[in-house]
Order: structure tokens, then sequence, then C-alpha cells
């Protein structure tokens, strides 16, 4: 806000972006467009609306008004002072194309996650951080696993509503919050005929997250046209529900997958989707781990706007089905992460991330395999190491 003269938060519905600008700034005049009279007004009349408003104004839900962009984009030309708009929206205006060309140049967005576990915890959040500058070290911890508390923290996901409320209460919020969404918020985004279909799409990539997209599959699985799942899942992505991971591939690595995996982003929301519970740690591990994979990435999404912006998050899967579940880069530089639910970690379980170091070649900086036990060590390569999945959230 001190450099630019629009400012837009952008994040999922619930996850606090509109208390975070009323905290941030409250002597700004603040509008809210989920007031339907004053969507209507700014719709019908966006520049006489704009005109009205005093020099610094905060405007709440700002997707519901598309057309109040252009009438911005004039004003900012005619006066570039910063911190003039401060805007928010529960849709990513990046991916829609009547606004995505408004206000370039002229606006800097900030996106709003979903709390990680270190932000519950009033921790800094140093993981990533750790892990680019290579400082994550080999420790014996004493006593035995907690796993318990690792599933617990999934379960939970990161919208602060939800974090407050016990087991059967959460999931009732979760599944509320979604019915709320989905009828009041994705004809915002995508014209939309059967919104139940929406539904089913995210229910059914609920079950499948962390695992590689597949369109077709899901076209033949609720009985829909390719085009209808495509419209329907870039109506998720711009919601904030889902986002793709592309797969990783250099320009030599002709032989990798190519294929995106897709991820619910809130891992609390896929698992009450799925129905998962506490006891799922035992009796079904297969769906837990991969709810797990979401969960990390949202961590380390996360903590990527507060440590390194710029990095780019893939994932990597060759021929051999051998896989890093995610890969990051900056320039050519590359890191590895990997889940695994298990308590305990075998040699073999790096093999993925030996693969993708076998590829970088020199431009490998690190792998960690993150577990749910106590101890870190190496992993053959001294460059991989088994990490607790508690350092996401430590420190």
């Amino acid at each position: 806000m001190a450099d630019s003269p629009v400012v837009c938060l952008l994040g999922p519905r619930q996850c606090g972006k509109s208390a975070l600008v009323q905290r941030l700034a409250p002597k700004r005049s603040y509008f809210s467009f989920d007031d339907q009279g004053l969507q209507e007004l700014a719709t019908t009349d966006p520049a006489g609306f704009l005109a009205g408003l005093p020099e610094r104004v905060t405007l709440d839900e700002i997707q519901r008004v598309p057309t109040l962009l252009p009438a911005i984009k004039l004003a900012v030309d005619r006066d570039r002072r910063p911190g003039r708009f401060l805007l928010t929206g529960s849709a990513n205006l990046l991916l829609l194309p009547r606004v995505s060309e408004s206000l370039a140049g002229r606006m800097a967005t900030v996106r709003l996650d979903p709390l990680t576990e270190a932000e519950k915890g009033r921790a800094k959040g140093r993981f990533l951080e750790q892990l680019l500058e290579g400082r994550l070290e080999e420790r014996i911890e004493p006593g035995g696993p907690e796993p318990g508390d690792v599933v617990r923290r999934v379960l939970e996901g990161g919208f602060p509503e939800a974090c407050q409320r016990a087991d059967r209460r959460r999931r009732q919020w979760h599944r509320d919050y979604l019915d709320a969404l989905i009828q009041k918020d994705a004809r915002d985004v995508a014209k939309l005929r059967d919104l139940d279909q929406l539904g089913k799409l995210l229910s059914l990539l609920a079950i499948q997250t962390g695992q590689l997209l597949n369109i077709q599959a899901a076209s033949r699985h609720l009985g829909i046209r390719r085009e209808t799942v495509e419209n329907h899942l870039a109506a998720l992505e711009r919601l904030f529900l889902v986002r793709r991971l592309p797969a990783w591939h250099p320009n030599d690595a002709k032989r990798l997958a190519k294929k995106p995996k897709v991820h619910v982003v809130d891992s609390g929301l896929a698992a009450s989707l799925v129905d998962l519970s506490e006891n799922d740690w035992i009796t079904g591990r297969d769906r837990l781990g991969h709810i797990l994979e979401s969960f990390v990435l949202q961590q380390v999404r996360a903590q990527s706007t507060w440590t390194d912006p710029g990095l780019r998050f893939w994932h990597y899967r060759d021929k051999d089905q051998d896989e890093v579940d995610i890969v990051l880069t900056r320039g050519r530089k590359t890191w590895g992460v990997e889940v695994k639910a298990s308590t305990t970690v075998a040699q073999a379980d790096g093999r993925g991330l030996r693969k993708l170091a076998e590829r970088c070649g020199d431009h490998f900086q690190s792998g960690v395999l993150l577990h749910a036990g106590r101890s870190s060590h190496r992993l053959g390569d001294p460059r991989i190491l088994a990490v607790p999945l508690t350092e996401l959230w430590a420190g």
C-alpha cells in the first residue's frame, strides 16, 4: 500500500480477508459488495459509484462487480497516488478473462491462504526457509512418534471458523461452507448451468486429491461432457478450492509424466468431503496419505508467500512410476519434498528424490522426505534428509 495505487488481497472465502483489511486500516471507508443494493448500484453506474467514494477506500468482494475494475483503472490513470484502493476478492481475479487485464501494471496482488499450522501456533513458519538455505539437520529425538497429532491437524484444516469447532461440528461447517459457496459465488466466476455437478466434481476431486488429474475419467464417472468438467474445474480453481500442480519437465527429460496433479486446497475440507476421521490413520491410510500430501503442499505454498514468492511448484513422476510429491524451483535450482504417512522411513523411500537429483545434476540443491516419526536422518545421498512433519510448524 506504500507504493501501489491498488492492492488486492485474494483468497478463499472465510480465510480472514475482511477481518484483516479492517484491522489493518480501520479508519478507511469500507464497502462490501455482499450488500446486494451496493452491488447493483456499482454495476449499473460504475463511474458514478466510484466518483462518490472517498479518496482512500476498501472495497470487499470485488469479484462481484467486475464492471467496476475499468472505472478504477481510469481513476488510477488520473491519480496514481499509492494506497488509494484496497480490494479483496474471494475469486482469483487473475484467472477471470474479463477482468485480468483491467489493472495490469497498476495493481499489486497479495494472496491470503487458510491458516498454516505454524500460524495457528503463532510460530514464524521457517521450514521452507531452512530447506532453501540448507539448514535442516539430522536430529535424534527420544520417545515414540505421535501420529495422532498430525492426523488431527490434517482433519482440522486452516479455515479459522472450522478450527474452533469439534470434529462433528467442524465437518458440518465445511459442508455448509461449500453449499453456500457453490450457490452464492460459483456463477460469479463461470457460466454454469448445473451447480449440483460442481459439488459432485469437488467431491470426486477430494477422493483423488494428490493424484494425477484425469479429465476423461472424471467425465465418465460423472456422466457429463469433458468440456463441462473442464469448465467446472476452472470454476473451482477460481474459487481457491482446488489447484493443479504441473509436472516438472526439464528440456532434456522427454519421458516424464506430463499430467498435472490435482489438490483440494484445504485438507480439512477434503477430509470432510470423504468422511475421514482420526480412526482412518489405521483403517484408511491410503486415503489419508493423499490428503496429507495436499496438506503439506498447502503449508509449503503458504510459507513461500513470506519466504520466497518467486518459487515455482511442480510434481515429478517418471516412466518407472518413481515420483516426488512436490518439486520447487527458482531458476534452475531445484528442491524436492516427498511425503509419507508412515512413522518409519527406509532408504528405499528416498528413491524418487534420488532420481530427481540425478535428473537435475548440479542444479539439485536438496530434498526432504517428511514423515510422521520424530527423528531426522540422511537417506543415502547427503543432500537428502528424512524430516518429521512437525518441522512444518516448529519454531
